[in-house]
C-alpha cells in the first residue's frame, strides 16, 4: 500500500514539473533554424503573447528588417516587402522580471510608449544593459534565450545592411532573412548546444 503510495506522489510531481516546463519554439529561417526557451513564469503576458503569434501563424513570411552587428537583430513584424503585418492590442511591458537583456535573449520591440510591444521582437548579441529595466527606465522585456542556433543569429547578425526600401527604416539586411516557420516544438528543455 504504501509503494503504491509513494508510486502516485512521484508520478504526481513529474507530472507537475512536465506542466511547469518552459515553452520551446522554433524559428526556421532561412539561414538556418533558432530554438528559443520561453520563461512563462517570469514573463507570463509576454510569453503568452508570443505563442499567440506563433500558433497564429503571425511569424510565417515576415523577415529580420533591422540588423545591428553587436546590438541585436530584430523581426516578427514585417513581410518581405516591408508591409507590416496585423496586430493584436499591445501588451504591458513586463521588464522588471529580472531578466537581462544579454546576448542571446530574446525580448519585445516596442516604441517609446513602453506598453507599445506587440509582435516585434529581437535577439540581443550584445551585453545590451541600457534596455534593462530600472528606477526611472522601463526597459525592454526578455522572456526566454536562444538554446540551440546561436550560430544562425550569428550569421543574420553579420549579414551586410543598409537603408530600408522606405524612410525610416535603416540597418536592413541586403539579402532578406526571412523567417520561414516558427511552431512550439516540445515543452520539454533541449539538450543545450
Amino acid at each position: 500500500m504504501m509503494t503504491r503510495l509513494f508510486a502516485a506522489f512521484g508520478a504526481m510531481i513529474l507530472s507537475a514539473c512536465a506542466l511547469a516546463a518552459d515553452p520551446i519554439v522554433e524559428l526556421k529561417t532561412n539561414m538556418g533554424s533558432i530554438t528559443l526557451e520561453l520563461f512563462a513564469d517570469k514573463a507570463p503576458k509576454t510569453v503568452d503573447n508570443f505563442l499567440q503569434y506563433v500558433n497564429e501563424g503571425h511569424f510565417k513570411g515576415t523577415i529580420f528588417h533591422r540588423v545591428i552587428p553587436g546590438f541585436m537583430i530584430q523581426g516578427g513584424g514585417f513581410t518581405n516587402d516591408f508591409v507590416q503585418k496585423k496586430t493584436h492590442a499591445a501588451i504591458q511591458n513586463e521588464a522588471a522580471n529580472g531578466l537581462r537583456n544579454e546576448p542571446g535573449t530574446i525580448a519585445m520591440a516596442r516604441t517609446n510608449d513602453p506598453n507599445s510591444a506587440t509582435a516585434q521582437f529581437f535577439i540581443n548579441v550584445g551585453d545590451n544593459q541600457p534596455l534593462n529595466y530600472s528606477p526611472g527606465n522601463p526597459g525592454y522585456a526578455v522572456f526566454g534565450k536562444v538554446v540551440k542556433g546561436m550560430d544562425v543569429v550569428k550569421k543574420i547578425e553579420a549579414v551586410d545592411t543598409g537603408p530600408g526600401p522606405m524612410p525610416p527604416h535603416q540597418n536592413v539586411p541586403r539579402k532578406t532573412v526571412i523567417i520561414e516557420d516558427a511552431k512550439v516544438i516540445s515543452s520539454e528543455k533541449p539538450a543545450q548546444k
